[in-house]
């Protein structure tokens, strides 16, 4: 049964005529409330994830559940047609499963609250946040254990439950909940942060309705999503084909030896709308790395990169939902069935946006992105801390790393960067004053951009010193197939870590491993992958890979990618260069639209001698191919 709305003012809101004016002060005002949010969660939250680095992603969305801003889409509608009880003045919704939602979280880390907004008894919006808490409980520091065969080995699942119920906290529910974290005092701060933020912004939109009439404000929402349909639907029919498109691109593997898992999907036009189909995308994996895909989140993302290419400017919102068709395989590694493990997934969620460069550029190439989105690089470190004064204290830290940004149509790719905008480094200092370690290391990894006339983005390399005993985790990606390069752009580099310790010996460990025992002195080399290139290299101005090679982002011999013949302090032999260039141009053939590299099979082949890791095994589905 759908959910019961309860209102003691059942007065229909009404459209109305709104002036340009009007419209703009609450489309900007609507902006202010997005970004308070933000900044009460910040202030609110203690888990690094959150506080420093901003893994939280708000909502205000109309009375039906529609996004109006935000970041990740509305899952409110497929919640309102699924939650059999009543929302009502006073009411607040905490959930974490992501079966619960149809995908709309993708993992249980994420706590999301929904908060119905009232107005004189009337339903005029709601609001809603969800952040990623640093650990719920389950088999492994973290709650993300790579080698999980279900969610239930994953910490603790929240079905939607009321967490305020007309005005009256659920004390009981969030002692329950609390009692199943390693860090309850994180994770009751960030639930109190995720809180805050929505009753600001309640607050808000409370204020606006007051101040312009309940009729106008929701008159502006809806000439909002209508603006953002016209767009959209203008946008569809410029860069869209009807004859089908095709890409795909692999996730390395499954940190249980198996790889790589192809995401395949097929995009053209029917009329006026865009259908995006995943069908050839391989079944879901036995281990952690499913991507539950809720398909109004992929039609966010897509909006979102549509936006972001042809037209900036756009506020986007949910009001283009229907003009975009998305098809997800039931048993897919983007829709697995229950109970899949998931809390891996973050390697197929980054994937997707190279995957979607790869499609809308196919036809405008002058548009098209290299990769590097790729992934989203994770560091775990626990257990007690022993140095002196520290009372052998219980601490853990889950950070988020970055790789190298696509190269791009309008330059280079940025430079150890998030995928994600509004994400942040968790600074240095707070590490080194928080947790038993030190940062020896954090720079560019040189060269490992793909060189183009825009170069990719260069990956970080950073080193952690341990000061205390304990066990880490990694996941990251694009450590075998590398990010590829476009319009005659070079792949980026792979990503690599290394553990040495502390007698010097160094061993290759892999970019997916969990419960690796360090000791005090032991070094970490976190190094990322960088994003692949965009054009050709050879027309890249020589003095300025002469001007990257004095500040640390290019090397003397990776100059030679570029046909710059250079030395250590970036001088540019100028007759040297032209008579490269030449050769090159030469001996090179055509420029491919994409360059994936040797190929799979190559790199398979030569993957212990590159990498200093075995090769993933193909995985199987024997019971796929029974039934065939």
């Amino acid at each position: 049964m759908p959910a019961t709305i309860v209102q003691t003012n059942t007065t229909p809101l009404n459209r109305v005529s709104i002036d340009p004016v009007t419209l703009d002060i609450i489309e900007n005002a609507l902006r202010n409330a997005r970004i308070e949010m933000d900044a009460t969660l910040v202030r609110t939250a203690m888990s690094p994830g959150i506080r420093e680095q901003g893994d939280a992603f708000p909502l205000i969305a109309d009375p039906e559940g529609r996004m109006i801003v935000g970041q990740f889409g509305s899952f409110i509608g497929g919640f309102l047609a699924n939650f059999d009880g009543t929302l009502e003045d006073g009411d607040m919704i905490f959930l974490s499963d992501p079966y619960s939602v149809d995908g709309a979280i993708s993992h249980s880390n994420d706590w999301l609250v929904l908060l119905p907004v009232f107005k004189d008894g009337r339903l005029i919006a709601y609001t809603s946040m969800f952040g990623h808490q640093s650990d719920i409980g389950g088999k492994v520091v973290g709650s993300m254990p790579i080698k999980a065969h279900s969610i239930f080995e994953e910490g603790v699942r929240i079905p939607p439950v009321k967490i305020w119920k007309k005005g009256e906290y659920n004390e009981d529910l969030i002692k329950l909940v609390m009692h199943q974290t390693r860090k309850p005092d994180w994770c009751a701060a960030d639930l109190n942060a995720l809180i805050a933020s929505c009753r600001v912004a309640a607050r808000r939109v409370i204020e606006m309705a007051g101040r312009f009439g309940d009729d106008v404000y929701y008159s502006a929402t809806q000439e909002l999503l209508a603006r953002n349909h016209r767009a959209m639907k203008s946008l569809i029919a410029l860069a869209i084909a009807e004859e089908p498109v095709s890409f795909e691109d692999t996730i390395c593997d499954d940190g249980m030896g198996f790889g790589p898992y192809r995401i395949k999907c097929t995009m053209w036009r029917e009329g006026e709308k865009v259908v995006l189909d995943f069908a050839g995308t391989d079944p879901q994996s036995s281990a952690s790395i499913n991507f539950f895909l809720n398909e109004n989140m992929f039609k966010m993302f897509f909006g979102i990169y549509m936006i972001m290419v042809f037209d900036p400017q756009i506020l986007f919102n949910d009001g283009f939902y229907d003009l975009i068709d998305v098809r997800i395989p039931e048993g897919s590694l983007l829709k697995p069935k229950f109970p899949a493990a998931l809390s891996g997934r973050t390697h197929a969620l980054g994937r997707i946006f190279d995957i979607l460069g790869g499609l809308l550029g196919q036809k405008t190439p002058e548009f098209l992105n290299a990769a590097g989105f790729s992934s989203s690089p994770h560091l775990f470190y626990a257990g007690n801390d022993t140095r002196p004064g520290k009372g052998n204290q219980w601490f853990q830290l889950f950070q988020i790393g970055f790789g190298g940004i696509p190269g791009r149509p309008m330059g280079d790719g940025p430079d150890g960067h998030s995928l994600w905008p509004g994400f942040t480094n968790v600074p240095n200092e707070f590490l080194e004053r928080y947790f038993p370690l030190m940062i020896e290391r954090y720079e560019t990894a040189p060269d490992s951009g793909g060189a183009g006339l825009h170069r990719g983005g260069n990956g970080i390399h950073m080193t952690y010193r341990f000061l205390s005993a304990g066990t880490i985790a990694i996941h990251d990606d694009r450590w075998f197939v590398p990010p590829w390069g476009v319009n005659g752009g070079k792949p980026g580099a792979r990503a690599r870590k290394v553990l040495e310790k502390a007698d010097g010996t160094q061993t290759v460990v892999g970019n997916k491993v969990e419960d690796i025992e360090v000791e005090a002195g032991d070094q970490l080399h976190f190094i990322t992958w960088g994003g692949g290139g965009w054009g050709d290299p050879l027309e890249r101005d020589p003095a300025f890979v002469g001007k990257e090679i004095v500040q640390g982002l290019v090397t003397s011999d990776g100059a030679r990618a570029y046909g710059v013949v250079a030395d250590a302090e970036g001088m540019v032999d100028a007759v040297a260069t032209a008579a490269l260039r030449e050769s090159l141009r030469a001996t090179r053939g055509p420029l491919p639209l994409f360059d994936y590299g040797p190929g799979i099979e190559a790199l398979r082949s030569a993957c212990e001698a590159e990498t200093g890791l075995p090769a993933p095994i193909q995985p199987q589905w024997p019971h796929l191919q029974a039934a065939e």
